[in-house]
């Protein structure tokens, strides 16, 4: 049983919700560029971007974990910076194609922004640490710029170059500056979850968009609503109490690299896996009767399986639960891609509920009983 007592910190404010919003519409846009491109190329360009747009949104959780957005500049600016992910996301699905120069110009918005409302910090570590940072963030966003201009080999080169310089960041600059406020950071980022996996539920009434409702289309649609379920149930089941009772009771130095690396790095598989599942079940819910295609049925093994991997590193790093039970659910997950193959979506889908609720409520005994 879980005893740590919830921290009576602030909690996140409606503006930076309400950004969240605007944020989650980049998954939605991924899920889009996958669906039109669902080839290990269009994998790859999915990655690229949301590698290089999730550093971003994580460098606002921790803008407004240190600068909460009370005064009116504040404001003012987290809603340029709402402008800038908005052009972001208008632009993924042709990012590397005629949209590389809108993607450029508001990410470079996002980035600048971002050093601005930081530097409105009244905290000398905090201007010190954001001074280390900034030329580092705005180093990919000029070069995410200029890859707008260049061709596509060169382009795919400069947003991996981009996603790389991003996450090898936090081992060139100190950590130690950065202070964060365990309640904020842990609701923040459940929230950010939350929201993408409704973005899941949606994903299942744009894929039956004005077609048909037969039974057995129903019966998909409600079978990717329970999958969504699961996926909302493994995590909020006690993990969010467990990582704010680690980053209240992390030492001092500790506690930005434990934030970093189980809401950054394992975020990344995490979120990725929700957007590979969103597009298998668009894909599921239109072709419910016959036999998977190889993209709608590698999408939602392989997304349940990458949200299971970052889940299992997530509670690795935050002590949580032991990790087998999770990736053994990920094993299995990987093995209904036979099922949709051979059978339908909807046989898939099934399966994939009976492993995490089977498997989530054996986690939950489990950890009753120790």
């Amino acid at each position: 049983m879980n005893s740590a007592v919830p921290s009576s910190e602030p909690r996140v404010s409606s503006l930076e919700l309400f950004f969240d919003l605007v944020f989650v519409f980049t998954i939605t846009q991924l899920t889009s560029l996958l669906l039109r491109d669902p080839t290990l190329a269009g994998l790859l360009q999915m990655f690229l971007l949301f590698g290089n747009v999730w550093w971003m949104y994580g460098g606002y959780a921790w803008l407004t974990n240190a600068v909460p957005p009370r005064a009116v500049a504040v404001r003012l600016l987290l809603l340029l910076g709402m402008g800038g992910f908005l052009l972001i996301a208008l632009a993924i699905p042709t990012a590397f194609g005629n949209g590389g120069i809108v993607f450029g110009i508001g990410y470079l918005v996002v980035t600048l922004v971002h050093t601005g409302l930081f530097m409105q910090s009244s905290r000398q570590h905090i201007i010190s640490a954001v001074t280390r940072l900034g030329p580092f963030n705005l180093i990919t966003a000029v070069l995410l710029l200029v890859a707008g201009f260049t061709p596509g080999g060169i382009r795919v080169l400069l947003f991996a170059l981009g996603f790389v310089l991003h996450w090898i960041t936090p081992f060139l600059i100190p950590q130690s500056s950065f202070t964060i406020r365990a309640g904020h950071f842990v609701e923040r980022h459940g929230l950010i979850l939350l929201i993408a996996l409704g973005e899941s539920v949606v994903a299942v009434g744009i894929g039956l968009g004005v077609i048909e409702l037969p039974l057995g289309r129903i019966v998909a649609a409600l079978l990717g609503l329970a999958l969504t379920a699961a996926l909302w149930w493994l995590y909020f089941s006690g993990d969010e109490a467990r990582a704010e009772a680690a980053l209240d009771t992390a030492a001092g130095s500790r506690k930005p690299w434990l934030a970093l690396n189980a809401f950054g790095y394992a975020f990344i598989p995490i979120l990725g896996g929700i957007v590979l599942v969103a597009a298998g079940l668009k894909l599921a819910v239109v072709r419910y009767d016959e036999p998977s295609t190889v993209s709608a049925a590698v999408f939602l093994a392989a997304g349940v399986a990458i949200y299971l991997a970052g889940l299992a590193l997530f509670r690795w790093l935050i002590h949580a639960r032991r990790a087998v039970g999770t990736l053994l659910m990920g094993f299995l997950a990987i093995l209904t891609t036979f099922i949709g193959l051979r059978t339908t979506p909807v046989m898939q889908l099934a399966a994939l509920v009976v492993i995490l609720v089977v498997g989530n409520v054996a986690e939950i005994r489990a950890a009753s009983s120790r």
